[in-house]
């Protein structure tokens, strides 16, 4: 189908035509029916005109130069790069080559944009797309200005303006400020000139519009101050600050509610932290340091007590040395040691002033209240150490460095040139006075000896008290030597007696021998058993036909001593190990009796032998009693020979056969004997069985002729007593049933009761609990009426108070004294108003109205 020739163009519609000989286009506009030549071709349309409602605008791109005349079959020169604003008017075609900006030729709607309305508060950001003589403004502007409109207000787009954004104003509530900075040189809303960079703060509340080169930084939120929070400020250049006063850079100060209830910082300041308030209470203090001065700066080096109850801000530059503290209490018993760092005036309880030395020491005794003062440094809180029987301190003197013990009962306070004084012993003591005083193999019996004098308080993993005195339970009939070191003098305590150590003194630690054959060292202890007691040992002897044996022994022994003589007490622990040394002695004397005796003869007589080789015999020939050592005094009273046996295996061997060999012997008569015991006892059993045999065939019979009586007698019961029976049970069913319902009756009744009786005491119960109730209610209705005139009352005597005395007198004169100046402003000398209801006496009122000559009113 080929190319239409005719060309339907509505009214305000227009269409593009191209000339094909002069390649030049051309608008036909409607309405009308255009038809096309063979040199003409239909470029663009039919195409509605651009209507442009009131309000609106458009922009067209590439306009034709309307400055020219437009010539038929002529080219249309445009303007290229050029953009022409169109505003509300007739409707027009676009020329071929016209554009609208944003849309397309066929549907412009979106190309017609709404005028600019710029609402109050509001701005508009314009910028110069080229040079402008004179704007909205009436100021000629450079291409690149930048600029800014302010509202309410509508703005008329032109070509050589564009529009950069719209500006929306910052809405500035109480306690916010805003943050501004200057891209560039400017002169700020208030006619403050601004340097590039430059930041300052808007206060003013409101909607505040920023200019085009002004940066929003932030919006600053003011500081709520209360009585107890304040502000550490800091000043970043020189300024004057907002209460008027000079700061320099670097300058603290301090912003409380007293200065203003709330604070925005400008932006030459910075908020380095909020200081709270500090509380002391009536029993609090503190020490500040570095306290202001009345200059206002800080003293350093300085210290400042503060006591309660006061309350206050830590300024710049001051801190709390080591916070708030509580005042020493001291009680009855208790006390401190202060030394003085500084010299100072102290003043005393009673009022009287003493000088204090920097080193001075003292103490301040309970009971009271104590603040240490700032020139005093170290301070000990001492209280009374109580101090039962048997209990003890060591107490060391400071100054002279004696130490001393202290012992109860007493309860003893430490003065300020004491200390207490801790008391070092060596591990081997420690350790034994953890076991009661003995160390040693289980297995040796002297290791029961010490059970009683374990001390409790050091059982277990339990660390014993330095600073106590040291003491010991020795056991019963036992000896224990202390020493003094200091002095090089020793005592001995006997048990049960409890052993107190003093300062200087230390126990002598004993090594005794030990165990079968005894060993040296096996048990050590400083408890020395005064006995009587015994001695085990095993020796090995000789006899004169060279047999070895091991000899088993136990030897009776004690000490000898005379208590409170100091030179029969020392010789108890002249010897150190006096139980190896006895055990030496008495196995020497053995060997040396046995060497020269045979094997035989010792055998038979062993017992005799070592007690002769042992005591050895008096004059007479009878063997002694006993052997004193008189080293020591210890006295071996009896010696028992235990066991005997080969050292050599087939010495043991045969003497073993021997024994044995004896030993089946007698084993084998003693089965004998008991053989015919056993047999004679047999036959005694049998007969005393047959005899019991006879005996309960006897008694059988007796207990079958019994039974036989007893049915005979049960057979004529059950047949008389059947009916009886019957007659007895209806009889007992009777009386249960008649009995039965009298009880059931009688808790009828009592169930009666109990309801009525729990009726009647709920009835009264809500009656009384009504009757409160209402009581209650009226006492409340009372106090209510009673408050309220009590708040009229004081409403009333404030109202009265605020408004005082002369205001009251100034309102009650007021409606009197207006009149009186209103009559007097109308010339009126005396005025009489009435009702017309009440009589008026006028026979003499004439006088008073008119004047009399000679006289004034």
């Amino acid at each position: 189908m080929g190319e239409k020739k005719i060309v339907g163009i509505l009214p305000n519609y227009y269409v593009h035509v191209l000339d094909l000989n002069t390649n030049v286009p051309s608008v036909e506009v409607g309405p009308q029916n255009l038809i096309l030549q063979d040199n003409h071709k239909l470029v663009a349309g039919p195409l509605p005109f651009v209507k442009i409602p009131p309000g609106h605008y458009c922009v067209v791109c590439d306009p034709i130069d309307r400055s020219k005349p437009l010539e038929e079959g002529k080219r249309y020169e445009l303007r290229f790069g050029h953009r022409d604003v169109r505003l509300h008017g007739e409707p027009f075609p676009l020329y071929p080559g016209e554009s609208l900006e944003g849309t397309t030729p066929s549907n412009y709607t979106k190309a017609v944009k709404p005028l600019p309305l710029i609402k109050a508060d509001y701005g508009l950001h314009l910028r110069a797309l080229m040079d402008i003589a004179q704007d909205e403004t009436g100021v000629s502007r450079k291409e690149g200005d930048e600029w800014q409109l302010k509202g309410p207000l509508t703005f008329f787009p032109r070509p050589e303006i564009e529009i950069v954004r719209h500006m929306s104003p910052q809405i500035l509530t109480p306690g916010h400020a805003l943050r501004l900075r200057a891209d560039q040189d400017l002169t700020d809303n208030s006619g403050v000139p601004r340097a590039t960079g430059e930041e300052w703060l808007v206060r003013d509340i409101g909607a505040y519009l920023p200019g085009v080169f002004e940066e929003v930084v932030d919006v600053v939120e003011a500081y709520t101050l209360s009585p107890k929070v304040a502000l550490h400020i800091q000043a970043n250049d020189h300024f004057t600050d907002q209460f008027g006063k000079e700061r320099h850079i670097g300058d603290e100060w301090l912003v409380t509610d007293e200065d203003t209830e709330s604070y925005i910082p400008d932006v030459t300041e910075e908020v380095l932290k909020v200081i709270n308030l500090t509380i002391l209470s009536p029993r609090q203090y503190c020490v500040v340091l570095d306290p202001l001065g009345l200059d206002g700066k800080p003293r350093l080096g300085c210290k400042e007590l503060r006591t309660g109850p006061k309350t206050f801000f830590l300024h710049p530059g001051e801190k709390l040395q080591t916070g708030i503290k509580n005042a020493m209490v001291l009680q009855a018993d208790e006390a401190v040691v202060v030394t003085a760092h500084e010299e100072f005036e102290d003043t005393l309880p009673k009022g009287k002033k003493v000088h204090r030395t920097p080193g001075e020491h003292w103490m301040i005794h309970g009971p009271t209240e104590y603040i240490p003062r700032t020139e005093i440094g170290n301070i000990q809180q001492r209280k009374a150490i109580p101090l039962n029987k048997n209990e003890g301190i060591y107490v060391r003197d400071i100054q002279t460095g004696q130490v001393r013990s202290v012992m109860g009962p007493q309860s003893y306070m430490l003065q300020a040139n004491e200390e207490l004084y801790q008391k070092e012993l060596t591990p081997l003591v420690e350790e034994l006075l953890k076991k009661g005083g003995g160390i040693g193999d289980a297995n040796i019996r002297k290791m029961s000896y010490f059970e009683s004098s374990v001390d409790p308080a050091l059982a277990g993993n339990k660390k014993r008290d330095k600073t106590r005195v040291v003491n010991y339970r020795c056991p019963s009939n036992s000896a224990v030597q202390v020493y003094n070191y200091q002095q090089k003098t020793a005592r001995v305590v006997f048990g049960p007696d409890l052993v107190v150590l003093e300062a200087h003194e230390t126990f002598n630690v004993l090594f005794l021998s030990a165990g079968k054959p005894k060993k040296e060292g096996a048990l050590i202890t400083f408890c020395l058993m005064l006995g009587p007691d015994f001695i085990t040992d095993h020796i090995i002897v000789e006899t004169s036909d060279h047999a070895r044996l091991k000899v088993a022994l136990s030897m009776n022994n004690f000490f000898r001593v005379e208590r409170g003589n100091p030179v029969s007490e020392a010789k108890l622990f002249s010897v150190p190990d006096f139980i190896g040394f006895a055990s030496r002695e008495v196995a020497s004397r053995i060997r040396g009796r046995v060497a020269g005796i045979p094997f035989e003869q010792f055998h038979k007589y062993s017992a005799e032998i070592v007690r002769a080789g042992v005591f050895g015999k008096d004059a007479e020939g009878m063997i002694r009693r006993e052997l004193v050592f008189p080293a020591n005094n210890l006295v071996i009273t009896n010696i028992d020979v235990q066991s005997i046996e080969p050292v050599d295996q087939q010495m043991r061997d045969s003497l073993s056969k021997s024994v044995q060999m004896a030993i089946e012997i007698a084993t084998k008569s003693i089965e004998m004997a008991a053989h015919h015991e056993a047999k004679r006892t047999e036959q005694q059993a049998r007969g005393e069985l047959e005899r019991q045999k006879l005996q309960n065939e006897k008694e059988s019979e007796e207990a079958r002729k019994v039974l036989l009586e007893l049915q005979a007698v049960a057979a004529a019961v059950e047949s008389s007593g059947q009916a009886k029976a019957e007659a007895q049970a209806q009889a007992e069913k009777l009386l249960i049933e008649g009995r039965s319902a009298i009880e059931l009756a009688e808790l009828k009744a009592e169930a009666a009761r109990i309801e009525m009786e729990a009726e009647l005491d709920c009835q009264s119960k809500a009656r009384e609990a009504e009757i409160d109730f209402v009581r209650e209610q009226n006492d409340l209705e009372v106090t209510r009426a009673r408050e309220l005139c009590g708040i009229e009352v004081s409403k009333f005597s404030e109202m009265v108070g605020s408004l005082g005395r002369k205001t009251l007198a100034a309102v009650a004169k007021a409606g009197p004294e207006s009149k009186m100046k209103l009559l007097k402003s109308l010339g009126i000398q005396s005025t009489l108003f009435t009702d017309g209801n009440s009589p008026v006496n006028l026979f003499q009122t004439a006088q008073g109205i008119t004047a009399t000559p000679g006289t004034t009113e």
